[in-house]
Parts: structure tokens; C-alpha cells; sequence
């Protein structure tokens, strides 16, 4: 999509219909006035429609990018439009969630459409209790168990990429690729 000239685009402001009575019939100054309305139709479409534009919802492919990049979000352009779109409306939400369990799930099934399951918390451990002891030491990395969803194939490398990006820094963590969803533990 191009925000150039448009062939033929009226300008909502006509500039000759906003001159003094004096050039109303003045055929150069009509003219004149019209070359200019062709000119500016393109710039007055656009800030018309200025909220559209910053609407990821419905705003142009290619400013989409633009988009992504002011608010973080991914955006690949591998992915499908609708996928690339959703990425940038949730993005404030999920920077808010990033370096927590449902933050990893919700990035991996919006940049890859699969599904996913965190266990463990890389080693972190607390207390609810004031000058209480420590809890059992827990394990020391975070298993991410990945299937597919909708029989798309999961990407391995791209799992890990994302994992890596999404986890605090120190977090050691696992990854499994699975091909459905876990088996209940204990049934």
C-alpha cells in the first residue's frame, strides 16, 4: 500500500472553493488550486485517518512494522497478518507478564501457535512467612513442555529462542517437545 498520489483522490477541502469571491470565477486561479488539491488529497486521506493508522487492528500491512517496533512486540514476517496483528495488540500485556509462567505460555503460543506447560521455577525459592526457614531447595531449571496445536509442526530452534528471550536471566530451563498435551501426573 503506497500513501503517495492517489489518481483521481477529491480533496474533502477544496482549496478553490475557499478563496475570496474575487477568484471564484478566475479559471487560472481554479486551476491553479485544483493542481494543488491533488497534491495535498493524499496528506488530508491520511491524517483523516490518522487513529486507523495506529490501530493495529485495522492499520496497513506495512505500517504494521512501524508499529511492532514502537511497542517491542514481534513481529515476524513470516507469520500470518492476523498472527502479526494480535502480536502487537497483546504486546503491553505481555511485556507485563514476561519472566512469568503464563508470560512464556501466552509468547509461545502467539509466535508459534503451539501449546505449553511450565514446570519448575529455575531455583528460585521463598517464603510466604515471616522468619520462617526456606523451603525445600527446588529444582534447578524450568522444564517448557511444548506440543503442537492444530497439527502445525513445532520449531525446536524457535521454541528455545523465545524461551531464552522470555526467561529471567539466570533461569536454566528445559525444553520438550511433545506431541500432545501431558499425561495427568498420578492418573
Amino acid at each position: 500500500m503506497s500513501r503517495a498520489a492517489i489518481p483521481g483522490l477529491p480533496s474533502r477541502y477544496p482549496i478553490g472553493g475557499q478563496l475570496p469571491a474575487l477568484y471564484a470565477d478566475d479559471d487560472f486561479a481554479q486551476r491553479f488550486t485544483a493542481g494543488l488539491d491533488t497534491v495535498l488529497a493524499p496528506v488530508f486521506s491520511t491524517l483523516d485517518n490518522l487513529p486507523a493508522y495506529l490501530d493495529p487492528r485495522v492499520t496497513p500491512v506495512d505500517f504494521l512494522v512501524w508499529l511492532a517496533s514502537w511497542v517491542g512486540a514481534g513481529d515476524d514476517p513470516q507469520w500470518p497478518v492476523e498472527r502479526r496483528r494480535e502480536a502487537v495488540v497483546r504486546a503491553v500485556e505481555l511485556h507485563r507478564w514476561r519472566g512469568t509462567r503464563r508470560g512464556l505460555v501466552e509468547a509461545l503460543r502467539l509466535a508459534l501457535g503451539v501449546h505449553a506447560d511450565v514446570t519448575g521455577d529455575g531455583g528460585a525459592v521463598w517464603s510466604r512467612t515471616a522468619g520462617s526457614g526456606l523451603p525445600p531447595e527446588p529444582a534447578a531449571e524450568a522444564l517448557v513442555r511444548v506440543w503442537p496445536a492444530g497439527g502445525t509442526p513445532v520449531d525446536v530452534d524457535r521454541v528455545h529462542e523465545i524461551v531464552r528471550a522470555m526467561c529471567p536471566v539466570h533461569t536454566a530451563f528445559r525444553v520438550e517437545v511433545l506431541s500432545g498435551p501431558p499425561a495427568e501426573e498420578g492418573s
